[in-house]
């Protein structure tokens, strides 16, 4: 009974009993599947699935979209998300999202990291260089802007830009991180170093990402979800999806026997 109690506890993120619709379109079909914290989990499957919907529910980014509506629940630490108390802007502070193009402000290296603290009210200049060069260090990217962190962000390569956002989001300790194809939009140097700061980040960090690259799926994560038309057909260990799926859909799709 000690052991089932301790691997209750590492649940950091939990749907029940999930279903999403866009007007009439039925985007998820009763997801249910528990992540658990300090690990990297893959959702995968074809365009459409609902992956990414599901993805931005645990930080209620759908709550912008006209004729969105969810049935279920979504837990953090065991408490539901949607409950009417919860403030959106706290949740967001526990859950940061990285997006699939690298979105820095027009602003300095420097204050596209410290952007979310200032916001917060920080404004000890010391608190706010040391929160920088950490985070930067975090995202791997600190030994390439530390001499010019006054330079543009916009300025950067793709891959640059997109540690930078990832820096960003780390400044302000989030728990959990979102990642919708985050290295979709970057050549393989640059995939590479975002695959190795996933891994690195996971001592962390507990970490979603949505991709379509089956090789990414199967370097950086620990367990990997497979959807389809809205359903979540299997969700396991990320080397038994790959090497023994049970579902012979899922086998499908893995080895590119797909439609």
């Amino acid at each position: 009974m000690v052991e089932i109690k301790e691997e209750i506890d590492k649940h950091i993120l939990e749907a029940i009993n999930v279903h999403a619709y866009y007007g009439d379109k039925h985007a998820l079909d009763d997801i249910n599947l528990k992540i658990i914290k300090n690990t990297v989990t893959a959702f995968i499957g074809p365009s459409g699935c609902g992956k990414s919907t599901l993805l931005r529910m645990f930080n209620r980014m759908n709550d912008y979209i006209d004729l969105f509506k969810k049935q279920g629940s979504i837990l953090i630490n065991e408490k539901d998300i949607y409950d009417p108390g919860v403030s959106v802007e706290d949740l967001r502070k526990n859950i940061g999202m990285v997006f699939q193009k690298p979105n820095p402000f027009p602003k300095s290296i420097y204050d596209n990291v410290a952007y979310g603290l200032v916001i917060q009210g920080i404004k000890k200049k010391s608190i706010l260089d040391e929160a920088v060069e950490k985070s930067l260090k975090q995202a791997a990217i600190w030994d390439e802007v530390k001499d010019d962190l006054k330079k543009s962000a916009l300025a950067l390569s793709g891959g640059q830009q997109q540690r930078v956002c990832i820096a960003r989001t780390l400044a302000v300790e989030p728990k959990i991180i979102l990642m919708d194809e985050p290295a979709s939009a970057l050549d393989p140097i640059s995939t590479n170093k975002i695959e190795d700061l996933i891994f690195k980040l996971k001592d962390k960090y507990t970490i979603v990402i949505v991709t379509h690259n089956m090789q990414q799926a199967g370097r950086v994560s620990d367990k990997t979800a497979f959807f389809y038309l809205g359903k979540l057909i299997e969700f396991k260990k990320t080397k038994t999806i790959f090497t023994n799926p049970s579902e012979e859909l899922t086998e499908r799709y893995i080895t590119g026997r797909f439609g």
